[in-house]
């Protein structure tokens, strides 16, 4: 991991039988010390991508390195968390209990079920049987499960599906904690204002196809100035002097500034100045949904 990547693919393929393409031609790089949002519509290829970073199954063409080594390699594995699809325990066990089984599993001591159960707030709820756990604790539990091994690279596959508002606040927390220091967290979601409050950087990938890969901020493009002013046509001619006509675009009834949103101040008394009254003028962004239904031309 010297290039900084502890996950890192090339031409990623998989494809079932001769008209099936789940993924095709991938190219990640995810950094270390991450956390890193994987996006994508309905059967885009999220979770065959996971499956074949962590080895559960083959590829039909390209590499990739994980943790310093192929997937499924059990020396890779040792370094690697992960939750992929529904979590499942015994439901008559306690939440104790399950993880000790899943430490015997991974030749893991013991001591690290409490550590895991701490990360994740349950260790006043440890004793208790699985079986009445609500969902949130149930993704919580999965989550621990994925901490049994100290792992620095852990990737979860829709870590909030079936949690109610403040399941998901509480997950987007523990997510954001799990990213820190040099552990990295690679996860695919479909609550997209979620990806956008925790994630680093994103991937979005639509019919097994990468789309776009960066930052957040690198996605959602540069910000912009929205004035609405009378008269607009005084207001558009005095703008074109200031910024140039390239920087302004009529936008229903308002005029969309392509500028730096810290030179409001200066707009607004360049307007106000020149005799034109301004009833709105605020800030604006891109929000990472709009840029993932522009890229993939799907509803999220």
């Amino acid at each position: 991991m010297a290039n900084g990547n502890v996950i890192t693919t090339h031409g990623l393929t998989k494809r079932y039988g001769s008209s099936i393409t789940a993924v095709d031609a991938l190219d990640l790089e995810v950094h270390r010390g991450e956390v890193f949002g994987f996006l994508g519509p309905n059967g885009a290829g999220k979770t065959t991508t996971l499956r074949m970073l962590l080895g559960l199954i083959r590829p039909t063409a390209g590499s990739a390195v994980v943790a310093e080594h192929r997937p499924g390699d059990p020396k890779g594995l040792r370094r690697i968390g992960s939750l992929v699809e529904s979590p499942a325990f015994y439901p008559y066990l306690s939440g104790r209990e399950n993880l000790k089984i899943m430490s015997d599993y991974a030749g893991v001591s013991h001591t690290r079920v409490d550590a895991a159960l701490e990360e994740v707030d349950l260790a006043d709820r440890a004793k208790d049987r699985f079986g009445t756990y609500s969902m949130g604790m149930k993704q919580r539990l999965a989550v621990a499960a994925a901490l049994i091994k100290d792992p620095e690279v852990m990737i979860l596959d829709e870590p909030t599906n079936g949690l109610d508002p403040q399941g998901v606040v509480e997950m987007r927390a523990l997510i954001r904690r799990l990213g820190s220091g040099n552990r990295t967290v690679m996860l695919s979601s479909h609550l997209l204002n979620e990806v956008q409050q925790i994630s680093d950087r994103v991937a979005i990938i639509r019919k097994g196809k990468l789309v776009a890969q960066g930052t957040v901020q690198e996605l959602r493009g540069e910000s912009a100035i929205v004035v609405r002013v009378t008269p607009v046509d005084a207001a558009r001619r005095q703008l074109d002097r200031m910024l140039g006509a390239a920087a302004v675009t009529a936008v229903d009834g308002t005029l969309r500034l392509s500028v730096d949103p810290n030179k409001a101040a200066d707009i607004n008394e360049a307007l106000v100045g020149a005799g034109i009254k301004v009833s709105e003028l605020r800030a604006v962004e891109r929000t990472l949904e709009e840029v993932f239904l522009t890229l993939t031309g799907e509803a999220a």
